[in-house]
């Protein structure tokens, strides 16, 4: 992409990719990100363990997070699941010249970060209810009632006023979720 002397290169949208928990929006995003080497991720910043294992993320401790919020460091954050979670205002950089920037973002913080960024799109990963409590039984992060109260929360809908949002199936083979999300990003890049 060759870009003329005064103009910036063009910023990708920012596609948060949402769903409950188990449904796959971790391996829908690493699938998406092999398929097009221009589409980015973000790493969140989470209050949780280093070693809890799933998502690629910055581990911090909750005074370290208060200190960041404090510092404008984030773009966007929230608590969802007793813990606190960040999009760090470098999402911006990774926007320039990109064809998008994956995030996973919780339905809770959707509306605010559709004002916050001025290109934004969600992904809405879902997956059929037996699939969900085999996915969450099988990671090992939740206890059963945790798993229960995660299942019960699976069926809550996106909030009202969303402008460009897309349903991705993942019940079956992660590559077919793929290919459907790889085909709606392109056919809103035409």
């Amino acid at each position: 992409m060759s870009v003329s002397a005064g103009m910036s290169p063009a910023k990708g949208p920012v596609i948060a990719v949402v769903g409950p928990s188990g449904v796959g929006k971790d391996s829908v995003m690493s699938g998406l990100a092999v398929a097009d080497p221009r589409l980015r991720s973000m790493r969140r910043v989470i209050t949780r363990a280093p070693d809890a294992g799933g998502e690629d993320y910055q581990p911090v401790s909750e005074p370290e997070f208060e200190a960041l919020v404090l510092a404008d460091v984030f773009a966007l954050h929230w608590r969802a699941h007793g813990l606190r979670y960040g999009i760090p205002r470098d999402i911006e950089k990774l926007r320039i010249g990109a064809s998008g920037v994956l995030v996973n973002l919780s339905r809770a913080v959707l509306l605010q970060a559709q004002e916050v960024f001025d290109d934004f799109r969600v992904i809405s990963v879902t997956a059929d209810p037996e699939v969900l409590a085999q996915r969450l039984a099988g990671r090992g992060r939740e206890d059963a009632e945790e798993v229960q109260r995660r299942l019960a929360r699976a069926s809550l809908a996106l909030p009202d006023g969303l402008r460009q949002v897309y349903e991705v199936d993942n019940s079956g083979a992660l590559c077919a979720a793929i290919v459907q999300a790889q085909a709606i990003i392109q056919a809103e890049r035409a």
